[in-house]
């Protein structure tokens, strides 16, 4: 086998790409702690035209990586595996639970205390790690748990958004609102007469995140909306604009995009005390909220909702691979830590401390959801499941 046969099995593996993203959060951690960190953080802060390294990467690289979630979802809901009502409402279902009962968690460890405001941070879900712990497990998880956990994910984060909207957000602009909303309604019209062609949706989804990014929503929304204006169609036979665009997105969001999302977010500074927050009433609320939360939560608002009948569980995945998921969903990290520098702002140590605490949960939720998933879901491997 030569070398460029080894290279192309490397870029269309979906382990590769997820073995590049936790390489990349190692070298962040290492880069991070060593005499290189101050000139690291400072190429973050750098100002690239109107904004800095960090906020290119975090508002608009991955708005891209949100439009190909996106446009994944749009798929499965046209004519994958959420097609059916039962099918499409559990993810829903699921993030409310994942969302509800962390926020839970941490109001009853942090009611009354300084770090009440905080309640947020446990609710999110990261999706790009989450899914690439997923990525690695490759054909041993179902098709449709990828799908479910993906669902959710965007739910979650879209409950995150509105979260920072309503709670942690300053100011809204609504005149920047006003033009999000009139760019959307051309994406919609567009839709509607069945234009295809790519350039005439992309070219105003670039208008439609420059004034939500304005606007003061975060900006990685923008690439959700877009995707579900994007024309697709059922058939079997005819490939659609948005499969089109789904296939070209695919190698410069997993092996560009998401790699140097995590380099740029992954640089925490291990500091003295950072151990001994762990064990405060901050520490308690973040970890519980996440690692235990997030898999209660799912797990209890997804059992009342099958049992209800409005749901059902996804195709070839039984309770098992619901609660490995359930804790891959406690992954909050990027946004988790967004929420926690939006809650104390002005209080640096609270701020570290914080992010200590995400970076501990979330690789506890991760470590322990791929465990439950590699060796105690029951089938270790799918049969004709695509990795």
């Amino acid at each position: 086998m030569n070398l460029t046969t080894y290279f192309q099995k490397f870029f269309h593996s979906s382990q590769s790409s997820g073995i590049l993203l936790l390489l990349c959060v190692a070298i962040s951690l290492i880069l991070a702690n060593t005499p290189a960190g101050e000139a690291f953080g400072d190429l973050l802060q750098f100002q690239l035209g109107a904004y800095t390294t960090s906020v290119w990467i975090n508002d608009g690289l991955m708005a891209i990586f949100f439009l190909l979630v996106g446009l994944e979802i749009k798929r499965e809901i046209v004519e994958g595996e959420l097609s059916s009502f039962k099918n499409a409402s559990l993810p829903i279902f699921a993030a409310l639970g994942g969302m509800i009962v962390p926020a839970g968690i941490f109001a009853f460890f942090n009611a009354g205390t300084a770090y009440v405001n905080g309640w947020g941070i446990p609710m999110a879900t990261d999706i790009a790690f989450s899914l690439a712990i997923v990525a690695l497990l490759g054909s041993r998880v179902p098709p449709a748990i990828k799908i479910f956990l993906a669902a959710l994910a965007i739910v979650d984060d879209l409950g995150a958004i509105l979260v920072i909207a309503i709670f942690y957000t300053d100011q809204l602009h609504w005149n920047y609102l006003l033009l999000t909303a009139i760019t959307l309604v051309l994406l919609a019209a567009l839709n509607y007469f069945k234009v295809t062609r790519h350039i005439y949706y992309l070219v105003p989804g670039v208008f439609l995140w420059y004034f939500m990014h304005h606007s003061g929503i975060h900006a990685t929304i923008a690439g959700v909306l877009l995707a579900f204006c994007i024309p697709t169609n059922s058939s079997e036979t005819e490939i659609s604009p948005l499969e089109k665009l789904e296939h070209g997105l695919h190698l410069p969001v997993n092996f560009f995009i998401m790699p140097l999302f995590a380099l740029a977010n992954t640089n925490i500074i291990f500091k003295s005390g950072m151990v001994e927050g762990l064990f405060s009433t901050l520490g308690y609320g973040i970890i519980l909220g996440l690692v235990l939360g997030k898999v209660l939560g799912i797990g209890i608002f997804s059992a009342i909702a099958i049992k209800a009948k409005f749901s059902s569980l996804p195709a070839e995945s039984n309770w098992r691979h619901m609660i490995g998921t359930g804790f891959l969903a406690g992954i909050g990290f990027t946004m988790s830590i967004f929420i926690a520098l939006l809650s104390y702002k002005g209080h640096v140590e609270i701020q570290e401390e914080a992010k200590f605490a995400i970076l501990v949960a979330s690789a506890v939720s991760g470590i322990t959801g791929f465990i439950i998933l590699k060796y105690f879901s029951g089938n270790n491997r799918i049969s004709g499941a695509k990795n």
